[in-house]
């Protein structure tokens, strides 16, 4: 089974989603929603572009301290 997106009203009239793995894990949470249908759109964008989405390590250590 895939990771799921949980959809939530986030306690201010708005939405978020949950970007939940298989172990139960939360691996990404969206910012507020005003309206459901923003909330999947949301959603949408993370599916088309996380595939692609590159590292982009903006700390002081960078990446080569944490050996990735």
């Amino acid at each position: 089974m895939a990771g799921r997106f949980i959809i939530d009203e986030d306690g201010q009239g708005g939405f978020r989603f949950t970007l939940v793995a298989n172990n139960g894990q939360t691996l990404a949470v969206g910012g507020g929603y005003p309206t459901k249908i923003a909330c999947v759109n949301g959603i949408e964008t993370v599916r088309r572009n996380a595939p692609e989405a590159v590292i982009d390590d903006q700390t002081r250590a960078g990446l080569g301290d944490q050996g990735l």
